[in-house]
């Protein structure tokens, strides 16, 4: 897959290594050309020196092709604009913005863009967004038995009962996040498109679990 990364402070940078080490192709935009420094002298892939909103920039930077674009400049004006303009100029889904504003994230959040707030949040919090939806766990217990996983509800499991997916899948659904705002499961909640739901599951059980919501199984670390 193609990225394109929208700032190369630590997040940027780490993100660009990170993605580029595990095989993806990468294009790192930055306005100040001494910023691609971070990203060391063995970085293969590529680095452009520009802003990161303006067209000509982004279509160089590959985004015509691009699978996930991910926003993490220091301004969330910057960020935001960066997500619109490839989402609603370039189609692309897989759309991250880096937002120090909670209340602008939930804003955004609802307008269907990813937002991860610069102190809770971390690199590998923004790679889960990027990459296929089964690549990551949140968290998994000392002894590996049990693990925390976030997955996004997509249209094969929208329209049932969280109650229904627990039984189903032998799993305990601990929050839901819907239009930017958490709360904790109710037995009658129905699952919706785009609701990012928190799962805790054995953690030989995930693949299970990606199985009845439609995702793809993957490695689970």
């Amino acid at each position: 897959m193609h990225v394109v990364i929208v700032g190369c402070g630590r997040v940027g940078s780490a993100l660009a290594r990170e993605l580029v080490e595990s095989g993806q192709s990468v294009a790192i935009i930055d306005r100040k050309p001494e910023a691609f420094v971070r990203l060391g002298e063995n970085f293969t892939g590529q680095v452009l020196a520009g802003i990161g909103f303006d067209r000509e920039v982004l279509i160089a930077a590959g985004i015509e092709r691009a699978d996930a674009v991910a926003a993490v400049t220091s301004g969330d004006n910057s960020n935001i604009l960066i997500a619109r303009v490839a989402r609603e100029n370039f189609g692309i889904e897989r759309v991250v913005a880096r937002i120090y504003d909670p209340q602008r994230a939930a804003v955004y959040q609802r307008l269907g863009i990813s937002t991860v707030a610069t102190v809770s949040w971390t690199t590998e919090r923004v790679l889960r967004r990027i990459l296929p939806a089964g690549s990551a766990v949140e968290w998994v217990d000392p002894s590996a038995k049990v693990s925390l996983v976030e997955r996004q509800i997509d249209p094969a499991a929208a329209g049932r009962k969280y109650s229904e997916i627990e039984s189903a899948a032998g799993v305990r659904v601990v929050a839901v996040a819907r239009l930017g705002a958490a709360a904790l499961m109710t037995h009658d909640l129905v699952a919706q498109e785009g609701d990012l739901a928190y799962f805790a599951v054995n953690s030989d059980a995930v693949d299970g679990l990606n199985a009845l919501l439609g995702k793809h199984s993957s490695h689970s670390h």
